[in-house]
């Protein structure tokens, strides 16, 4: 988000509005507040800090975003659910299974399940399919997750279907067919049509605005109200058919999301329980909190979940100084890690990291360039580096963060380790809901940025390290690379990987890529951020992520309260 994203992008990466991340599953077992099954009917409440980026899943693509998506829209294949025996697993969804490849691995063929429908009635074909997602390639709409444009073919001078027509890539011959013709062979194609903005929307829908504060729906839920920074409410989309979807159980009748709350304020509602609270959710617990959850009752309703999100910082490589190497590195030495883990709730909810892919994410390999006594940083090091490029006496810099107090806390103990070695750090705090589209637009980028990265699938490391460092990511909206980084050996090294039929040996081999990205800095990995959740007493279903904490199992045990 997130893409978290965030996976973020979309953005894309991981944001601590709502449920963190892009993509990913694994937390505790207990399914809810309650610990009891989930049944049919009642409201279930979201209660949160910051307004979704954008209804349009073609634009968003941060982790709140991205499981609110989930309810509303289909694609032709999607995650698991969160309760599956593999909650990263790739199933099909629109599709009647998942694709089948050409021996040549460039063409990719679904069918569509019969009896699909729009939430107006409106039957979905591949005709429908194919106009939804030739919509990512539109400059102005299609900033959400970069991984349609970079896998299906497509001509430079296509600019979506508004501007240049149907997308020469896609094939649909007949209703219930559709075939991508893709850029290169990837293996993990299945992966790629499950992402938010590759789903079908109708024929010449969607254009300009239209989608900002409305929605055309696929899945269980549509939209019934929305007032922006207050209020999100959905309703049952009467045309969805639970008979052509294995995923989605869809309990709630309705859900509303309570939008511009404080964090503590959540909190306090969550351990109060009064009234509609009861059937009420939110994000990770703030760190303040802790202390608070200690009591028998509480500690029954708390779940947890690992980290498969990277919060870092990123360097601009194309502003001085940060296109110097020394100066990179001298940042990783320098950093207080363990600062920063206090900054984001100690050590019950984050990790220091050194790597970019978190321990949770396959792929991930345990190693430390930059290593310090218990990861306080080693600022004689730093300053050996500074001193090499003349810059002993330090330099000043703009880091852009999110208007939230965790990622304030965290700015500031980077704010005090960079002063040890005379680096001045200017603050530049941007509202939490156009953050992602801030910093992904490099017009609008200063030196520095604090975010989170989540991988779109966790079962690979595939997403984890290539949407940040290669060249060919930078754009001018919706900009994953915010180092900008443009190494071409990197650049190389991700399409040898990308390749590779054998996932468990391409996994290996992100790994590597990791420590041969951060030998060149680009980032400052921080910390792996965990999760800790207090779901409403009559909550049931309740699996939650770090990554994407999947809404559409969750339901009330007894629907009557509240």
């Amino acid at each position: 988000m997130n893409k978290r994203s965030t996976r973020a992008p979309a953005a894309i990466m991981a944001a601590a509005l709502l449920l963190t991340g892009c993509s990913g599953g694994g937390a505790d077992d207990s399914g809810g507040g309650g610990g009891g099954d989930p049944v049919e009917g009642g409201t279930v409440h979201m209660l949160q800090n910051a307004d979704f980026s954008y209804l349009d899943p073609a634009r968003g693509f941060d982790g709140g975003v991205n499981a609110f998506y989930r309810l509303i829209y289909r694609g032709l294949t999607t995650q698991a659910a969160g309760d599956a025996e593999d909650p990263n697993a790739i199933v099909p969804d629109l599709a009647e299974s998942l694709g089948t490849a050409s021996e040549d691995g460039l063409t990719w063929t679904y069918t569509l399940k019969d009896g699909l429908k729009f939430d107006n009635g409106d039957p979905i074909t591949s005709a429908e399919v194919e106009f939804g997602i030739s919509r990512a390639w539109d400059p102005e709409i299609g900033i959400g997750s970069p991984w349609l444009k970079k896998t299906i073919a497509a001509p430079e001078d296509y600019l979506g279907p508004y501007r240049s027509g149907d997308h020469p890539g896609i094939d649909a011959p007949d209703e219930h067919t559709i075939v991508f013709h893709l850029i290169e062979p990837f293996p993990e194609f299945d992966n790629v049509l499950a992402q938010p903005n590759a789903v079908p929307f109708p024929v010449g829908s969607g254009a300009g605005d239209e989608f900002i504060n409305d929605i055309i729906a696929s899945g269980p839920y549509t939209l019934e109200s929305y007032t922006p920074g207050s209020l999100i409410e959905l309703v049952r989309n009467e045309h969805w058919d639970p008979e052509t979807d294995d995923v989605r159980r869809a309990y709630p009748d309705a859900w509303e999301f309570e939008i511009g709350l404080e964090g503590a304020t959540i909190d306090e509602r969550l351990m109060a329980g009064q009234g509609s609270d009861v059937n009420a959710i939110s994000g990770v617990i703030q760190a303040a909190t802790l202390a608070r959850v200690q009591t028998p009752e509480l500690q029954e309703r708390l779940k947890t979940s690992p980290a498969y999100c990277t919060t870092y910082m990123s360097m601009n490589m194309t502003k001085a100084p940060f296109d110097q190497l020394e100066v990179r590195q001298a940042i990783n030495w320098a950093i207080d890690r363990k600062s920063v883990q206090t900054a984001s709730g100690g050590t019950q909810l984050a990790d220091p990291a050194t790597t970019i892919i978190p321990e949770a994410v396959t792929g991930h390999q345990d190693f430390d360039l930059y290593p310090s006594e218990d990861y306080g940083g080693d600022t004689d090091k730093a300053l050996e580096l500074l001193a090499q490029v003349g810059l002993e006496d330090g330099f000043s810099f703009v880091l852009d963060i999110r208007s939230q107090p965790k990622m304030q806390a965290q700015a500031e103990a980077i704010q005090q380790a960079l002063k040890e070695i005379n680096v001045e750090v200017e603050l530049n705090v941007i509202d939490t809901s156009t953050y992602y589209e801030t910093i992904g637009t490099p017009s609008q980028q200063h030196d520095a940025a604090i975010t989170g990265w989540c991988p779109d699938w966790a079962s690979s490391a595939s997403t984890m390290v290539p949407p940040l460092v290669d060249g060919r990511n930078i754009t001018d909206k919706g900009n994953t690379n915010l180092a900008q980084i443009d190494d071409e050996t990197i650049n190389a090294r991700i399409d040898e990987i990308s390749a590779m039929t054998d996932l468990e040996a391409a996994n290996a081999e992100w790994g590597e890529l990791d420590e041969e990205v951060m030998a060149l800095a680009p980032i400052a990995p921080l910390v792996w951020e965990k999760g800790i959740f207090l779901p409403g007493e009559n909550i049931a279903g309740y699996h939650p992520s770090t990554s994407m904490t999947d809404l559409t199992i969750i339901g009330l045990e007894d629907p009557s309260l509240g």
